[in-house]
């Protein structure tokens, strides 16, 4: 699944839902996900549970981009298709660690 196919599969089983909560609503249920996985990283959790947790991360990352009108598929692909957004290189050359917000 493509990841476009994804955001659009996740605004259909959710997405009258997430937009009647609205977007400030539904990035708190996004942070709090993320601390989810935070947690089971820390634990150093099952491979299943880590895989649900990164699933669940994904698909409220999916919504808030659908509320606010993003497209990620494309936004990824215009940040980073051609490698790293300072170097350019893949992979990155850059003397410092990632920063992925270059």
């Amino acid at each position: 699944m493509r990841i476009s196919e994804f955001q659009r599969w996740i605004d259909r089983l959710y997405g009258q839902k997430d937009r009647d909560r609205g977007l400030e609503r539904t990035f708190m249920w996004f942070a709090e996900e993320v601390g989810e996985l935070s947690r089971a990283l820390r634990r150093g959790g099952v491979r299943a549970n880590l895989e649900e947790e990164f699933a669940d991360v994904l698909a409220w990352l999916s919504t808030l981009a659908s509320i606010a009108g993003v497209d990620l598929e494309a936004s990824a692909q215009s940040k980073y298709g051609r490698g790293c957004p300072r170097c350019s290189k893949v992979p990155c050359q850059c003397g410092e660690p990632a920063s992925h917000g270059a």
